[in-house]
Formats: structure tokens, sequence, C-alpha cells
């Protein structure tokens, strides 16, 4: 007798989706905290972010640059160091390992990626400019901002952009499959048709027998 609980096959794709899911967040996140990775990957990205968003803002403040990792006003000297967790890299790596666990082809992981990239480190640079401005303008609300409001708006984004690539491919592979066989027409009813009657085994009697004498027409 058989007692070894069985799941549901509709639960087999989930759990292997969630511990794949689980596993390449371990990795990554253990890649991106290696030395050698963040001099050489996370810190340069970093200034880079830095002078990209001083590169928008000075489009209407020409008092924003950037040195280094920080994004300060010439004027009053206030700046904004984009440190570990505000540099878009841990938001990036929980979708990647999202859209690298969900099973679909490799040509739509790679635009997933390329494109998720784009839409979380474009939110980002909007949270930093944002408390770029923030910091000068209110201590408490900079605070709120940095700690709650864009961590959960940045996690949010990283969802929505998830479910768009999934529904994508989802119609995308609907649109290829072939169109499913026309239903065919209901049998009709079967026919009974009458067995035939068997001859009777004795000589066949007519009904209508006439048995009187032939009458002789008169010469």
């Amino acid at each position: 007798m058989d007692n070894v609980p069985r799941f549901p096959d509709p639960f087999l794709p989930m759990l292997r989706f969630f511990l794949t899911f689980l596993v390449l967040q371990l990795t990554l996140f253990g890649i991106n905290m290696l030395g050698v990775v963040q001099q050489h990957v996370i810190l340069p990205w970093t200034a880079l972010l830095a002078r990209m968003c001083a590169g928008l803002v000075t489009l209407f403040d020409s008092t924003a640059a950037a040195a280094g990792k920080v994004l300060w006003n010439t004027v009053t000297g206030f700046g904004v160091s984009i440190e570990p967790g505000c540099n878009g890299v841990e938001a990036c790596i929980v979708l990647f390992a999202a859209v690298m666990a969900f099973p679909s082809t490799w040509r739509h992981k790679l635009t997933g990626l390329a494109l998720g990239f784009v839409a979380v480190q474009g939110l980002n640079m909007v949270r930093v400019i944002s408390l770029f401005y923030l910091g000068q303008w209110s201590t408490p609300v900079f605070n709120f901002a940095h700690e709650y409001l864009w961590q959960a708006l940045i996690m949010l984004d990283v969802l929505i952009v998830w479910l768009l690539w999934v529904r994508a491919g989802s119609k995308a592979q609907a649109a290829s499959e072939p169109p499913p066989p026309p239903d065919e027409p209901p049998a009709p009813p079967p026919v009974r048709t009458a067995a035939p009657q068997a001859a009777p085994a004795g000589p066949l009697v007519s009904s209508s027998l006439d048995l009187s004498p032939p009458v002789r027409p008169a010469s």
C-alpha cells in the first residue's frame, strides 16, 4: 500500500518555478556581493547612474552635478549618495530570477531581461532625482520616501513588468499554435431497416381462389 503523499499535477510547475526562482536569487545575490563584482561592475554602474541622473537634471536645473556615485547641488552643497539598494541592481536581480525561472523560450527570456532592465532602471532614475529634490525640501519627507515609498514602488514595478512579460509570452504562444480542428458534425441516428419476411414453407394458397366451373359462351 502506497502511503506517500502525491502533489496534484498543477502544483508541480508552481513548485518548480518557486524553487528555481529561489535558487537563482540566492546565486545572483551571492555573485553581487563578491568584491571583484562590486569593484568592476556595481561601482562603475552606480557612477554611471549618477551621471545619467545629473544629465537629466541639468536639462532644467544647471546647479546639479555628479561626483562619483553622488548627485549633488553645486549651490547648496546638498547631495544624495547612491548606495547599494538604491542603484536598482537588487530589483533587477529579483526580476531576472523570475524571468529565468518561468518556462518560456530563450528569445522571450532575453527580451524580458532587456526590457525589464530598462523599465526598472528608468524608474530608479526617477527615484534618485525625486529624492535629490525632496532632501532639499524636507528631511522627514525624504526619509519616508526613501525608506518606504520608493522601496514599495520599485518592487511593484518589478511585479508589473514580470506580469506583462508573462502575458505577452502567453499571447505569442497562443498565436503560434495551429488552430484546433473544426468540430465534427454529430453522427446521424442509426436507421432501422425491416427484416425481410421469410417465405412460407408450404404451398402458396390464394385467398381469392375461385372454384366455380368455367362459363362457356353461348353459340
